[in-house]
């Protein structure tokens, strides 16, 4: 064994810190941007909000060049023009006439206004209170020992979107699935009595809004019947004869129950009352409060569509020469400010360039989807990602980090840029059509049929064949359907 030196050439791709911090930047959605632009102002003096000539006047700094006799005259002259126009001010007010009224005036209240005079409570809330905020509001409340309420504390931790009680395991990212938990789990852990739990939760699920935590549908349809006073053969069908109910298979009940049909349609009446969602009316977040500020106006200008950027909100950087030629000249901070220096120029020119790679990126978009832009979703057309990529010169990564979580907002109204990139779905005769159109197709065709005989899927396929020359396979409308929330034909079909 012996130790050698070798010199050998080889090529190879490295990643730069200014060239991950231009890759971060670019996929960064808009209010991100913010945030990391406010995070380097914080960190980084040398950067600065306002234009160097505009803080150097701001700061009171004399300018190059300026003489000291000149700044006094300039001084003077404003501070006499101020002070000539706060005289004129002075005289033009009638003094008389203002203490005349000031008299006149009733003593200000010395007290808090009125309740009837204050704005309700309502109109003074921040946001929405989220269900489990609701839940452990009431679970406080009540009259509950501190175990229970741990226990009901878990019970509120297990809802699902739907306000159901979802104790099934979850899947590990090794792929392997923790068991599914009772309720009697839950009170174990919570130092409750096992048998004590189903009447805790029985309580819990006689909360607003009533069956929440409900274990499934039957239970949540249950709770509720039973809590209104429906009659015993309406919760029979919901306890024994829920699957026959969902598919409107009223037959089959009247059969089995030894019941009219009539009656078995008046229960189904009583039983589409009830709700299904207990978390239907809460959300962990307003609605009302979210808005989306587009990244792109795509604006109609005679017969063409132009591009502009939104800068609007997004402070503009540049760098505080003043401050960093001072600095410069201590030995000390130097290479410190040196430092920052460069970060402050790499960190505008990626904001720079992000800012040109999305118009680049909105413009050839308007460009090939410009049907879209005139007539609607109708006429989008198909396209992916290397169509864009090949047009304007870029790796077709750089196009999915430029379109993701960037909006433009268009004469058709607000779309996030991914939203134009569609696969597309062969026509008879003419040209192929983009998939989001087919949905829309599709929604349309629904919307627009007989509720009392709703189309089936075999149905559309043929509807969309006729009138568009859409030929596509049954399975791919249920997809399609299932991912507009669109319920199957048996259960849309409305009996009453």
């Amino acid at each position: 064994m012996e130790i050698k030196q070798q010199l050998r050439l080889s090529q190879q791709l490295v990643m730069t810190p200014q060239l991950q911090q231009a890759i971060r930047l670019l996929q960064l959605s808009r209010t991100e941007l913010v945030e990391e632009v406010r995070n380097e102002l914080d960190n980084n003096p040398v950067l600065s909000e306002d234009e160097p000539e505009r803080a150097r006047q701001a700061s009171g700094e004399r300018a190059p060049g300026a003489s000291q006799a000149a700044l006094d005259a300039e001084t003077l002259s404003r501070r006499s023009t101020d002070e000539r126009q706060a005289e004129r001010a002075t005289r033009e007010v009638d003094w008389e006439k203002f203490l005349e009224n000031r008299t006149l005036q009733g003593p200000m209240p010395s007290g808090r206004a009125s309740g009837e005079d204050l704005p309700p409570i309502e109109q003074n809330l921040t946001r929405q209170m989220s269900l489990p905020e609701h839940l452990r509001w009431q679970l406080q409340m009540g009259e509950f020992t501190d175990v229970e309420r741990r226990f009901g504390e878990l019970v509120i931790g297990n809802l699902d979107d739907k306000g159901w009680l979802d104790l099934a395991g979850v899947e590990r990212s090794d792929g392997t699935r923790t068991p599914d938990l009772t309720i009697e789990d839950l009170a174990v852990e919570a130092g409750l009595h096992p048998d004590d739990a189903p009447l805790v939760l029985e309580m819990i699920q006689r909360f607003d809004p009533l069956g929440v935590a409900a274990r499934d549908l039957r239970e949540c349809l249950l709770i509720q019947a039973r809590h209104f006073g429906y009659p015993d053969y309406e919760i029979e069908i919901i306890d024994r004869h829920l699957h026959h109910l969902e598919k409107h298979n009223y037959q089959a009940i009247a059969r089995e129950m030894k019941l009219d049909l009539e009656e078995v349609y008046e229960a189904a009446k009583a039983i589409q009352k009830l709700e299904s969602r207990p978390a239907r009316n809460f959300s962990d977040q307003d609605d009302r409060s979210i808005g989306i500020t587009p990244d792109v106006y795509v604006v109609k200008d005679d017969d063409e569509f132009v591009v502009v950027d939104n800068d609007r909100g997004l402070q503009r950087l540049f760098i505080n020469d003043g401050l960093a030629r001072r600095l410069m000249s201590d030995p000390h901070a130097k290479e410190f400010i040196g430092e920052k220096l460069r970060n402050a120029q790499w960190l505008i020119r990626a904001i720079e360039q992000r800012r040109k790679t999305i118009l680049r990126v909105a413009e050839c978009i308007v460009e090939k989807q410009r049907d879209f832009f005139e007539h609607g979703v109708a006429h989008l057309r198909p396209m992916i990602l290397r169509d864009v990529a090949e047009a304007v010169g870029m790796h077709e990564s750089t196009i999915s980090r430029v379109t993701t979580n960037k909006y433009v907002h268009t004469p058709q109204g607000l779309f996030e840029l991914k939203y134009f990139f569609n696969s597309s779905i062969r026509r008879v005769a003419n040209e192929d059509i983009a998939s989001e159109s087919v949905k829309q197709a599709i929604k349309k065709l629904i919307d627009d049929e007989d509720k009392t005989n709703p189309l089936s899927d075999q149905a559309i396929v043929e509807a969309l064949e006729s009138a568009e020359g859409i030929r596509i396979a049954r399975r791919t409308v249920a997809k399609y359907r299932e991912v507009l929330g669109i319920l199957a034909s048996s259960r849309r079909k409305r009996v009453f």
